[in-house]
């Protein structure tokens, strides 16, 4: 993929990206091209060297393996099998009772 179709992928103005060597780009443009690259903001503007995103949590706080998102284990990429078999795992254990539903609140 060149640099225009990324450009376009991410939904930014025509040669957006060509402009970011004489100025930054915001946030919301950074964000966009890591999304269309499968990888960080942080990583694209040199914070990380670590190119595998932050799989966003749901909201108990947890990571959703369900989606289009690439996993990474040690800089491979997770194959989707993999992901099936933890998959049924859990559903197995879920409703066998061996794993309980983490709590994500805190009392203060």
């Amino acid at each position: 993929m060149n640099l225009r179709e990324v450009n376009d992928k991410a939904g930014l103005g025509r040669n957006s990206i060509y402009n970011w060597k004489n100025q930054r780009p915001g946030i919301d443009a950074l964000n966009a091209v890591a999304d269309v690259l499968h990888t960080s903001a942080d990583y694209l503007s040199g914070k990380t060297d670590n190119p595998s995103p932050s799989p966003k949590g749901d909201e108990t706080g947890g990571i959703s393996i369900d989606g289009e998102v690439p996993y990474f284990y040690h800089g491979y990429t997770i194959p989707e099998d993999y992901l099936n078999i933890v998959r049924q795992l859990m559903e197995r254990d879920i409703k066998k009772g061996l794993i309980k539903r983490h709590d994500n609140s805190r009392s203060e």
